[in-house]
């Protein structure tokens, strides 16, 4: 990751009180949202939640799934004790097209 400076004036800029949604003005702090990218909610002047646009919320859990795949892949290898096959090796072996994969979902948990 690079360093950045972040202005005092860039932190305020990410902070809403409550008391503005209570106001009536969620529809301009959805608007700030989508200029500045992400709004911290306080509340009793703690942090309450997050706002981020829909897009980098997209990325950031695709960022955590790919870090937990990985992991999980690390995991296995440093356990793994046994033979290594290559993929298309194991493909022939099980005798699977890669026609018979597509469209085939398949879940890691």
């Amino acid at each position: 990751m690079t360093e950045r400076n972040i202005s005092i004036k860039e932190v305020m800029d990410t902070i809403v009180p409550i008391t503005r949604f209570n106001r009536g003005e969620a529809s301009k702090i959805f608007d700030e949202v989508d200029r500045v990218g992400v709004k911290v909610v306080l509340k009793n002047n703690a942090a309450a939640c997050v706002l981020v646009q829909p897009e980098r919320y997209d990325e950031m859990v695709e960022a955590l799934e790919d870090y937990a795949l990985f992991f999980e892949a690390e995991r296995r290898m440093k356990s793994f004790d046994g033979e290594r096959i290559s993929h298309s090796n194991m493909m022939k072996e099980l005798g699977i097209q890669e026609t018979d994969l597509e469209g085939v979902e398949v879940e890691t948990d």
